[in-house]
């Protein structure tokens, strides 16, 4: 089977998929644990088979979340809160500062 055949036994329909996608984006999840919960609960190996990207669906509902971002923000909310508290530990303020760096760069991008 290649990619761009789709298997037989998928009985599911592209608007229900999307569909799908728009609800468990709204509950929270990532596009990767989107991609997972659709392979593992409901038997759809990959959205591409039936033409549906889950980026372009979150796009276009507005709901898309750059899970790269959002890693690197959250480590540097740990990193400044371990740093405020340990003032003499220098690697972690190094790191913080490198880290913002890399959030703000990601930002940046369209």
């Amino acid at each position: 089977m290649t990619t761009e055949q789709k298997a037989s036994w998928i009985t599911a329909k592209p608007e229900d998929i999307k569909s799908k996608i728009i609800e468990l984006a709204k509950q929270g999840m990532t596009s990767e644990k989107i991609g997972l919960v659709l392979r593992d609960q409901h038997g759809i190996p990959k959205a591409k088979l039936l033409g549906v990207r889950i980026k372009a669906v979150l796009l276009e509902a507005g709901l898309w979340q750059d899970g790269e971002h959002r890693a690197l923000s959250g480590k540097v909310d740990r990193l400044s809160k371990h740093v405020a508290k340990h003032k003499h530990d220098y690697k972690g303020g190094r790191s913080l500062v490198k880290n913002a760096v890399r959030v703000k760069r990601l930002s940046k991008s369209p």
